[in-house]
C-alpha cells in the first residue's frame, strides 16, 4: 500500500482543515517547497497536493504554484482542487503532475469526466469523492465540502461502470483532520461493492494501527496529513507499516 503525505495549500502556505471546515484552519508551513522536499527525502513515492482555494472557489487558484512544486522535486504528485475543465486537467499534467484529482465534477458532471478519463487515460485521473455520513448513508459533498450532492456515494459510483475509471479517493469529511481514525466500515463497503477500483483512503488516520487496518481492508493507498504534521508518527514509519506483509 502506498502512503500519500498530503500538502493542502491555502493562500500559498500549508494548512489543514478540521472536518473540511474552511473556518477551522491550522497553519503549518510558510514554505510548501520545504515540506515537499522533506517528504521526498523521507521516502515518499507519491505526494497528494490540494489547492484548497480552488476547491472553495470552484476554479483553479494555485495550479501555477503546484506546477512549480511538482517540477522542483523528483517525486510523483497527485493534485487537484478547482479542476473544472479538460484544460485544467491538461495544464496540471503539462506542469508535471502525474495524476489529476477531480472532485465535485465527478459527481455533478459525470459525462464530462468520463470523457476526460477516455481522453487522458484512467491512470492520469483520480476520482475524489468527499462524503458526509447522513443517517448512516455516505453522501458526496460538493464545493469544498460546503454543499450536499443529494445522492448517495453508490449512486455516484454507478455512473462509472467497471473499466471506465481506475483510481478512487474517498474522504470521510467528518473525520478529516480530526485524528479520530478512518471510517473502516465505509472503506470495507467500498471495497466490497467496487473491487475494480484502486481505492485511496482519506480522513482520520491518526496512528500506525490505522494504517495497518486500512491496508488489511485491501486499500491501495492512504492519504496522511495532520498525523504527520502533529508528529503522531514519522513518514518512514508509515511507509514501513504500509509495506509490511
Amino acid at each position: 500500500m502506498l502512503i500519500y503525505p498530503a500538502i493542502d495549500l491555502k493562500d500559498g502556505v500549508c494548512v489543514r482543515l478540521m472536518h473540511g471546515d474552511f473556518a477551522q484552519v491550522t497553519h503549518y508551513d510558510q514554505q510548501p517547497a520545504a515540506r515537499l522536499t522533506t517528504f521526498a527525502a523521507e521516502g515518499a513515492e507519491w505526494i497528494h497536493i490540494v489547492d484548497l482555494d480552488g476547491a472553495e472557489a470552484g476554479e483553479a487558484r494555485q495550479h501555477a504554484l503546484i506546477g512549480e512544486l511538482t517540477q522542483a522535486i523528483d517525486v510523483k504528485v497527485q493534485s487537484g482542487g478547482g479542476v473544472r475543465s479538460a484544460d485544467d486537467v491538461k495544464k496540471l499534467l503539462d506542469a508535471g503532475v502525474s495524476r489529476v484529482v477531480v472532485g465535485s465534477l465527478a459527481v455533478t458532471q459525470p459525462e464530462a469526466v468520463a470523457n476526460w478519463l477516455e481522453t487522458f487515460g484512467v491512470e492520469r485521473i483520480t476520482l475524489a469523492l468527499d462524503v458526509k455520513i447522513e443517517d448512516g448513508v455516505p453522501v458526496p459533498a460538493l464545493k469544498g465540502w460546503t454543499q450536499s450532492s443529494g445522492m448517495t456515494l453508490w449512486e455516484a459510483l454507478d455512473r462509472y461502470p467497471k473499466g471506465t475509471a481506475k483510481h478512487l479517493l474517498v474522504t470521510d469529511v467528518g473525520r478529516d483532520g480530526a485524528l479520530t481514525g478512518p471510517n473502516l466500515d465505509l472503506l470495507a463497503e467500498i471495497r466490497s461493492r467496487r473491487p475494480d477500483l484502486v481505492l485511496q483512503a482519506s480522513g482520520g488516520v491518526s496512528s500506525l494501527d490505522d494504517i495497518a487496518a486500512v491496508k488489511a481492508l485491501g486499500c491501495h493507498g492512504a492519504i496522511v496529513g495532520r498525523a504527520l504534521y502533529e508528529n503522531c508518527f514519522t513518514l518512514p514509519e508509515a511507509i514501513a507499516t504500509a509495506k509490511r506483509s
